[in-house]
């Protein structure tokens, strides 16, 4: 699950840089660039989201092995 993680974060930050360069930046809310804008926003929150999982994660494993320390 931790290699399946990275990969989709990795993902995320490809299609991030794609459609970064597919943004007229003159006109950015334009027709052709307004699919680019709300591209770069979805993966922005999917990195996000991804990136909190990890955490939560991290954060589950150590109260375990904190409550496995106890016993």
């Amino acid at each position: 699950m931790k290699i399946a993680l990275y990969i989709l974060l990795g993902l995320a930050g490809a299609l991030l840089i794609f459609n970064l360069t597919k943004i007229d930046y003159a006109a950015p809310l334009a027709e052709d660039s307004m699919v680019a804008v709300i591209s770069v926003a979805a993966c922005l929150c999917a990195a996000l989201l991804l990136v909190i999982l990890m955490l939560s994660r991290k954060i589950a494993e150590k109260n375990r092995k904190a409550r496995s320390a106890k016993r």
